[in-house]
């Protein structure tokens, strides 16, 4: 699994990316995001917005159906990011049960409500929380 800069993937293959997955934001995803590749193909997405200083927004994780057993492996390389970032604080906004699952699982706590950002999503679901270290 590799994470590319978004702005320094394959035009190509983003493209194709892109094609196939609509919901996913091409601009934001190009401004602040990182696309994943697994064995030479484009398999997954995300945005880290920073909110803060040393607070980042987890925004726009996607990943396909083939390559969905490689979510807890992409959290933990998101997470490792988050550090080279220094970041203190990485926050999701999940609105799956599997991803909530995943979420518990590395140590991510639940909120009971959106603190720091000021345009939510509007899709129900859950903030998660994780403090890096």
């Amino acid at each position: 699994m590799e994470l590319i800069a978004a702005n320094y993937a394959s035009e190509e293959k983003l493209n194709t990316f892109l094609q196939h997955n609509k919901d996913v934001e091409r601009e934001q995803l190009l401004e602040k995001g990182y696309v994943v590749e697994l064995k030479g193909t484009i398999e997954g997405c995300f945005v880290m917005d920073a909110v803060d200083e040393d607070v980042y927004w987890l925004k726009q994780l996607y990943i396909t159906k083939s390559a969905a057993a490689s979510l807890p492996v992409l959290l933990e390389s998101i997470l490792a990011l988050a550090k080279e970032k220094q970041a203190k604080e990485v926050f999701v906004h999940s609105h799956q049960p599997m991803v909530d699952i995943v979420l518990e699982s590395l140590q991510f706590y639940p909120q009971k409500e959106n603190a720091l950002v000021h345009a939510p999503p509007e899709k129900e679901g859950y903030w998660w929380t994780y403090n890096v270290s």
